[in-house]
């Protein structure tokens, strides 16, 4: 058998080489030693045999997820900075002693100051605010009518077919640039807290971004200075407590929740002063059994549809029966026997 002569390698990958050159390669080791620690050295001699270098891959692929979460985080940041709210779920405030009591508090102050007549809200448009939230287009708005509608049973549930009466004593004021009567202290408030955050759940698992950063605070606004501006360049810069004194302790009556309505902050009202509203859901039955505006405006117009719709249907029945042949003249010929049997009658 042959041996490989001096200096022959044998073809096995990178490590198969003679004896010499394994001394060889040692030697050079030993006295490339300070040089391991340098990056570029490492990255050559693993070239040279084609192995990768994994830890730089790994490196790269660590910054690029760094990368990736970073822009996660800022683009979430964005959208929250630009998150505005435009739509809101509203508790429609409809008893006439509520609102009568509330437009006597509204002259009341603006007798004393004839300026803040503009902060005042209209009677059609009290409510309390149960939810705000942010939806930018069509689809998004039926995201939130679907939302609305599954919202119902979890109400029903926690009222367990009670009535949810809210009654509204005092008055109370934000920063004093939004007054408000306040909903009085009792057993009603937490399970109207209980709707609330069952609603914000809701719509934030549909991905709707709902909420505000305060809790909330269920309360009946009456006049905000940001309805006019120009107040404060008139010098009117703040909502004195003093202006509605008398009504500090006032009770302005009882609302029962009934319905909750989907509302849009910016669309235009209703002819009653209400917010223009998507769509609603009924809770219970309302007591007193007397409609509100919001429903009688309902209730016209279906009786106006259905009005159209019979009368255009009669008119198609009447089209098609002159169009069928023969049939003018067999109603020509009833009428003119009729007219003979009462021609006989007459003459008998």
């Amino acid at each position: 058998m042959e041996r490989p002569g001096a200096g022959e390698i044998h073809s096995n990958g990178c490590g198969n080489v003679s004896k010499k050159e394994k001394m060889s390669e040692e030697f050079e080791a030993v006295t490339m030693d300070p040089l391991v620690d340098v990056p570029l050295a490492t990255i050559d001699i693993k070239d040279d045999c084609g192995i990768t270098d994994v830890l730089q891959i790994n490196l790269e692929r660590g910054k690029e997820n760094e990368q990736i979460k970073s822009d996660q985080v800022m683009k979430k940041k964005k959208k929250h900075k630009d998150y505005q709210p435009n739509y809101f779920l509203s508790i429609p405030i409809t008893k006439k002693e509520i609102t009568r009591g509330i437009k006597i508090l509204q002259n009341t102050i603006i007798q004393q100051d004839q300026r803040l007549a503009k902060a005042m809200v209209g009677d059609g448009s009290f409510h309390i605010t149960l939810l705000v939230m942010q939806l930018l287009n069509e689809d998004e708005v039926n995201m939130g009518i679907d939302a609305l509608l599954e919202l119902k049973p979890f109400i029903e549930e926690i009222l367990q077919g009670k009535h949810l009466i809210l009654p509204f004593q005092g008055i109370g004021n934000f920063g004093n640039q939004v007054a408000f009567v306040k909903l009085a202290e009792g057993d009603h408030i937490n399970p109207l807290l209980e709707i609330a955050e069952i609603a914000k759940r809701t719509f934030q698992e549909k991905g709707i971004l709902a909420g505000e950063s305060r809790g909330f605070k269920p309360h009946l606004t009456f006049m905000k200075l940001s309805k006019a501006p120009w107040l404060r360049k008139n010098g009117v810069k703040k909502i004195d407590p003093e202006l509605y004194e008398k009504f500090i302790s006032h009770r302005f009556g009882e609302e029962t929740l009934y319905r909750i309505d989907l509302c849009s902050m910016v669309k235009k009202k209703q002819s009653n002063g209400y917010y223009h509203c998507e769509s609603s859901i009924v809770i219970g039955e309302k007591s007193g059994g007397e409609p509100d505006d919001a429903e009688l405006v309902r209730l016209s117009k279906r009786l106006v549809e259905n009005a159209v719709l019979k009368a255009v249907q009669q008119y198609l029945d009447e089209t098609q029966n002159k169009n069928k042949p023969g049939e003018g003249n067999s109603v020509k010929t009833e009428e003119a026997d009729r007219n003979g049997n009462d021609s006989e009658n007459n003459r008998k």
